[in-house]
């Protein structure tokens, strides 16, 4: 990879991460414009681990839900672990939240499914278009939001599987975890902050494992050049990331996920269109 596709990429990473476009469907799409070679390794943890610097401004813009415990008093009459629970209990939802991921994403990883998937651009461009369709309509399928409905173990964990929808490129993890929300009688509002909130530890265990799995079985990758480009990506995600959140939540709450839905499936039917018609998306030669 060179430093010009790295930049171009950290940038679509940013503006798609929390986007219900999916942002590495988005990354395999520019990889294979831009002619980045597909199958390397170092490719697969690159499109994995500058997610991470787009999900650190989470906690940048909501540092007080991260650094901030509930020291209001437990309910009377509270055992030592509820007491526990009630103090972490934004920590605890996250907990629950991301169970489901660790199971699928491991399982997918293990067996070769998901390195199978990251090559795929036919995967991204199906992806793109169904779910699109159905973010046509999601809007008044689940148009059931309500302030008083707010999170708890049991909306968090079902939260959770509808995030391992995600593990498919070209469904989005965003719109998985917000339509899950919405599902679960969360406003827009509550359901996108939620799926920032949960895309930390997602992504954050994602990355760890795919630093851990490049440095065990081939350290070679990790060249002084190569480091540079991760940590430019991340620098770049992070920032352009933060950026596009606060439009997002704003807009979400206002309009819903239609235009994003005709978006995944004009994008995806071009896609579709070139691939069946024998073009390669490749600009390069």
């Amino acid at each position: 990879m060179t430093l010009l596709q790295t930049v171009i990429i950290a940038i679509v990473e940013g503006l798609t991460e929390f986007l219900p476009v999916s942002s590495t469907g988005h990354m395999i799409i520019v990889q294979n414009l831009l002619g980045v070679p597909q199958g390397d390794p170092f490719v697969h943890a690159f499109t994995f681990i500058i997610q991470f610097g787009a999900i650190l401004s989470v906690v940048v813009l909501y540092w007080k839900h991260f650094f901030r415990l509930d020291n209001t008093p437990a309910p009377a009459g509270s055992t030592a672990w509820q007491k526990f629970k009630h103090k972490w209990y934004f920590y605890w939802l996250l907990f629950i939240g991301v169970l489901p991921a660790v199971v699928i994403g491991m399982a997918a990883k293990k067996s070769g499914l998901l390195d199978w998937l990251l090559d795929s651009v036919n995967v991204v461009a199906i992806m793109l278009v169904a779910w699109g369709i159905f973010m046509l309509f999601c809007d008044k399928i689940f148009n059931n939001g309500k302030e008083e409905n707010k999170m708890n173990e049991h909306r968090a964990f079902i939260i959770g599987l509808f995030q391992c929808l995600s593990v498919i490129p070209g469904t989005s993890r965003s719109m998985a975890t917000i339509v899950g929300g919405m599902q679960q009688g969360l406003t827009r509002k509550n359901a996108a902050e939620f799926s920032f909130f949960l895309a930390v530890p997602t992504m954050a265990g994602a990355t760890l494992l795919d630093l851990l799995d490049m440095f065990g079985e081939d350290a070679s990758w990790a060249t002084g050049y190569n480091i540079m480009l991760l940590i430019v990506g991340c620098v770049i995600a992070f920032v352009v990331a933060i950026l596009a959140m606060k439009w997002f939540v704003g807009f979400l709450t206002k309009y819903g996920f239609k235009l994003f839905g005709w978006y995944r499936i004009i994008v995806g039917g071009i896609i579709l269109a070139l691939l069946l018609s024998g073009h390669s998306l490749s600009m390069v030669d």
